[in-house]
């Protein structure tokens, strides 16, 4: 598992199966139980939480990643890899981010406890 990856997860009800894009820290999946994901849904609303995807992306539909809906689930919930987003795609996605939590990512750097 990796940041940018989508999978099909079991979302609990009323939910349910649901794509879901990856959202944590490529080093969490190794050592974190729960993950970071936002639901991916056909309903295209048009607005700055969503970044649209499609066949280009690997997805069979158009869709679109709300980031209006980023929530923390157990790993045991991710079943079946579909496709892996670019990165001008996941630049989009960071972008959504942070209007959706109104916050500036331009001067934060990546940080990694102990040099690693």
């Amino acid at each position: 598992m990796k940041r940018g990856e989508i999978w099909w997860t079991m979302l609990p009800e009323p939910v349910g199966r649901r794509p879901v894009l990856l959202l944590s820290r490529n080093r969490a999946y190794e050592v974190r139980n729960a993950i970071t994901v936002a639901e991916i849904t056909r309903t295209i609303r048009k607005i700055p939480v969503e970044v649209e995807l499609g066949r280009d992306d690997g997805m069979p539909k158009k869709c679109a990643v709300n980031l209006d809906t980023i929530m923390t689930v157990p790993k045991t919930l991710i079943q079946e890899y579909i496709t892996t987003l670019s990165c001008d795609k996941m630049e989009k996605v960071d972008k959504a981010i942070e209007f959706a939590l109104g916050i500036s990512l331009g001067d934060v750097v990546d940080f990694e406890p102990n040099g690693r």
